[in-house]
């Protein structure tokens, strides 16, 4: 695994980074284990837009995802390493005795050929892939594809190169810190998987051109204060006069950058043991 980079020889390739993909072994999807994917372009079942700037981008196949890893106590093997266009991360398929197969969020370190197994209600080898309850697992375990609620499949630590790590456990919870280094609680009895995401690389990735953003279905944004007055609370005026220096608003007029939108009667907000730290903009 690696980065590429590009000599200047053309604008879009000044700051292009991007993966040099060697860690893929198979270039086509497993046919049954994809399904179609219908694009929303933003609309909800009226056609009106309801998140905006959606639409366009090339055509995808979704891979069916074991987040669940509900295929107890038999030993697997890792056959391929594949690349997934719905994630940043890679997926692997996974082939069992029996011969049926499965893909899986690869984490890093794990190699073609590797066994891997998912542990009913027992401890098995701290090693990547390998997948049990949090209570069977010793503190300071990197662990990732994590369930908020037992037998729900995980959700947690799925993106690519993020990963949480048990910090206690006490009176049927465990303590992890995310990847935000929030420290939250949840029961003993939720399932993660060994080790961290693969593809730690894709935080120094960048595009390099407009066009690769439309590539993946996202749409121009404009800002306010370049529109006009009917169209959002910061438009109008003269030149960059705009409103004054109002506070930022969405077009809707609701309080965004900073406004806090949790409740703080949250029922979740009970396991929260420490808020993540916000990360302030450097002034250059």
């Amino acid at each position: 695994m690696g980065v590429k980079k590009f000599r200047p020889v053309t604008p879009s390739l000044r700051f292009k980074v991007i993966s040099d993909f060697a860690e893929i072994t198979k270039s086509q999807p497993e046919k049954s284990l994809t399904t179609s994917l219908k694009k929303s372009g933003g609309r909800n079942n009226r056609g009106r837009i309801t998140v905006r700037r959606r639409g366009g981008g090339n055509k995808r196949k979704y891979r069916l995802i074991d987040f669940k890893r509900d295929k107890f106590d038999v030993l697997g093997e890792v056959t391929a390493i594949e690349y997934d266009p719905n994630r940043s991360g890679r997926i692997a398929l996974i082939k069992y005795p029996d011969s049926e197969l499965r893909y899986i969020i690869w984490p890093d370190k794990l190699n073609v050929g590797d066994k891997i197994i998912s542990a009913a209600d027992s401890q098995v080898d701290i090693r990547p892939g390998n997948c049990m309850k949090l209570k069977h697992m010793p503190m300071g375990t990197v662990v990732h594809n994590i369930e908020m609620n037992p037998g729900k499949g995980g959700i947690l630590a799925r993106s690519a190169g993020s990963s949480a790590q048990l910090m206690a456990k006490e009176k049927g919870y465990a303590q992890l810190r995310m990847p935000s280094s929030e420290i939250r609680l949840l029961k003993e009895d939720c399932r993660a998987t060994i080790g961290q995401m693969g593809l730690i690389e894709h935080a120094s990735f960048r595009h390099g051109k407009a066009g690769k953003i439309r590539w993946l279905g996202r749409r121009p944004k404009v800002r306010g204060v370049a529109m006009n007055p009917i169209d959002h609370p910061h438009g109008g005026g003269e030149g960059k006069a705009g409103q004054g220096n109002p506070h930022p608003v969405t077009p809707w007029g609701k309080p965004t950058k900073g406004a806090k939108t949790r409740n703080p009667r949250n029922r979740s907000s009970k396991y929260i043991i420490k808020r993540r730290v916000k990360k302030r903009k450097s002034k250059r």
